[in-house]
């Protein structure tokens, strides 16, 4: 499932809130709206509605993005859990979202395992997925 929502908190949380409760995503991934400009509002909205953060996850990200560009301190990507869906805030970029997803993803199948989530597999050509043994 794919939408396009509009800057703003509400638009925001209602469409996370209605993909996570209504839709019963187990994997929700937002892009852009995580920068420092008034109208980037994706982490405050998806702090709104997580019931547990998984701070990890943008801490992970922004250290490999820092291994790219300096600005990346300024990004305020963020995860958490709602139910059994894990939400992930992804910066704008393209190039940012690969560098990010190259980051958290092995650990993303584990933590949808843990979540009570449905399973994925990965395909190890392009990412493998750790699970502890």
């Amino acid at each position: 499932m794919r939408r396009i929502i509009p800057d703003g908190f509400d638009s925001v949380r209602e469409a996370l809130l209605a993909m996570c409760d209504d839709a019963g995503v187990d994997l929700l991934l937002t892009t852009g709206g995580t920068g420092p400009s008034p109208r980037d509002c994706t982490p405050e909205a998806t702090e709104a509605v997580m019931q547990r953060a998984m701070p990890g996850f943008g801490e992970a990200m922004r250290l490999a993005s820092l291994q790219q560009v300096p600005t990346a301190i300024l990004s305020r990507q963020t995860a958490g859990l709602r139910g059994k869906c894990l939400m992930i805030n992804l910066p704008g970029k393209p190039s940012a979202v690969a560098v990010c997803l190259q980051a958290v993803f092995a650990a993303v199948p584990y933590c949808l395992d843990l979540a009570g989530a449905g399973r994925i597999e990965t395909d190890p050509a392009v990412i493998t997925a750790f699970r502890p043994q």
